[in-house]
């Protein structure tokens, strides 16, 4: 497998409240909130932007040479988490290869906190590699996980397999909560503490699913979690081994949950998604809830639809057991079997995982399913479930996708790896139109303010009219300087667009 491309699967992700996706504002969690719907309301974004030209041989890009832009953060040189804003404050996860401080050296993964008026830098949470290399934790990845901020708290997946809750203030403020070892964790297993600053992250308590769960991370941990309540939602990236033979933690589970002030183990799932893995489980949990019906929806990495009630239930041995409402394949029966034969996995017309965040709209389910793209491309479908797990109808004239979905106005908004853009009535599944990028889409579509904007493989921010009426005359392309892997955001404002060594801050009347 390749350097970067690899399993950038790791798709991003969720929390917070049960708000309306459609709402302006922050933008606290992967898909803003527990829907997982990538729309906001914002008004007044802009339809276009310039990136800036860099200066001289450096990695630094000339403001003056901008348009529309409020800031540029220097991240990493490899960056696929998203960026969460919430509070005055801008999260989002890169490597360590431009450091903010020379206590930090060599191949870390980072989360950066910046101010969100100006891109100051605020604090850091480093972490350093578990030094499995390609197996567990592949070397430049950085931190793959959106942060989720509830309150005063920030909760991610870090590279080492670890959801971890944090103080939005840093260190600046205290120590706080019963964690006091930053300076042993910033350091790592065995080595001698670091000296801790007021620039560092605060941690208040760290759960490692390798120890508590007995997972094996297949390539990268990667989560986006979401808060309900009191509790954490996440899966757990458990996968296959290196040589993609067999399954190592076979039950071990793939979706867990915790407490969300003591990050204690409160349930698991037992439904076997970790004896179906095709590869990896980076798929990262939505929650539905109406005066009917509160679910956990979750992608497995066995290519179907999970759906587990609120509460676990202890089985005999006292363990919490996520109770599991149903289930519903997203590929189709010739996707696995076509002619009595049993099609491989990893093979253009075998079936897929559910990689990317199913969104929950209306009541109901969306998802589609890809492929790591090291796989390359290959057939797709879109499903769209009832919340008893019925078929409402599928959508097959997609490719593999591990991009989430954007849901407005009865019209899906839909990416695929092959570099396709599709609009799809939420009702039917009916095709109004299909774009096509000529480039590789890794990300997510957002849809805001009329438009529909979407980042490529060849670096470029397309923005397409988020109408039914396909307007080809309307499409812009914003060159942003490096590959955009993650997805675009809105909040207050302003969309965010992270690419693998940049985060910029757009909005019209730049300051």
């Amino acid at each position: 497998m390749s350097d970067v491309r690899l399993n950038v699967i790791l798709l991003m992700v969720i929390i917070g409240t049960l708000a309306p996706a459609q709402s302006a504002g922050d933008w606290p969690m992967w898909g803003k909130d527990p829907t997982r719907n990538m729309v906001s309301g914002e008004k007044n974004l802009p339809g276009t932007f310039a990136a800036g030209r860099f200066v001289g041989s450096t990695d630094a890009i000339d403001p003056k040479t901008t348009k529309n832009v409020r800031w540029i953060a220097k991240l990493g040189s490899q960056s696929y988490g998203n960026p969460s804003v919430a509070n005055g404050r801008v999260y989002v996860g890169t490597n360590n290869d431009s450091p903010r401080d020379d206590r930090f050296t060599g191949d870390r993964s980072c989360v950066y906190c910046l101010d969100e008026k100006t891109g100051a830098f605020i604090w850091q949470l480093n972490v350093p590699k578990l030094g499995t290399g390609k197996v567990s934790d592949w070397e430049f990845l950085g931190i793959c996980s959106s942060p989720c901020v509830v309150g005063n708290r920030v909760y991610l997946v870090t590279n080492r397999a670890e959801v971890i809750c944090l103080d939005v203030e840093g260190m600046k403020n205290g120590n706080d909560g019963p964690y006091k070892d930053e300076g042993q964790y910033m350091a790592g297993p065995g080595k001698k503490p670091l000296p801790v600053k007021d620039t560092d992250a605060d941690i208040i308590w760290v759960t490692n699913m390798i120890d508590e769960c007995g997972v094996f991370p297949h390539n990268i941990a990667s989560c986006s979690v979401v808060v309900v309540g009191d509790k954490v939602w996440t899966s757990t990236s458990n996968g296959v081994d290196y040589g993609h033979v067999e399954t190592p933690a076979p039950n071990a589970p793939s979706l867990i949950c915790l407490d969300k002030n003591t990050g204690a183990l409160i349930g698991e799932e037992a439904s076997g998604c970790s004896e179906r893995i095709f590869h990896s489980n980076w798929s990262s949990p939505a929650y539905l809830k109406t005066d009917k019906h509160e679910l956990c929806i979750f992608g497995g990495p066995d290519g179907r639809l999970y759906a587990f009630g609120p509460e676990p239930k202890k089985d005999e041995e006292g363990f919490g057991i996520l109770q599991e409402a149903w289930r519903f394949d997203c590929n189709p029966p010739e996707y696995r079997v076509k002619k009595g034969k049993t099609l491989k996995y990893a093979t253009r017309y075998g079936p897929s995982e559910v990689l990317s965040t199913p969104v929950v709209y209306d009541g109901h389910i969306y998802a589609v399913i890809g492929q790591d793209p090291e796989h390359g491309e290959g057939i797709g479908n879109m499903v769209c479930v009832d919340p008893t797990g019925k078929p409402v109808w599928q959508f097959r004239d997609i490719n593999r996708s591990i991009s989430t979905l954007s849901i407005v106005d009865d019209m899906v908004f839909a990416a695929d790896y092959s570099g396709f853009v599709y609009c799809v009535d939420a009702k039917t599944g009916k095709l109004h139109w299909k774009h096509d990028t000529s480039s590789h889409i890794w990300g997510s579509t957002l849809v805001a303010d009329g438009k529909c904007y979407i980042g490529t493989e060849d670096g470029f921010l397309t923005i397409i009219p988020a109408t039914k009426a396909y307007q080809k005359d309307k499409v812009v392309e914003v060159d942003c300087t490096s590959p955009v892997y993650s997805s675009p955001i809105a909040a207050n404002g302003v969309v965010y667009i992270a690419t693998h060594t940049h985060l910029f801050a757009v909005g019209n009347q730049a300051r």
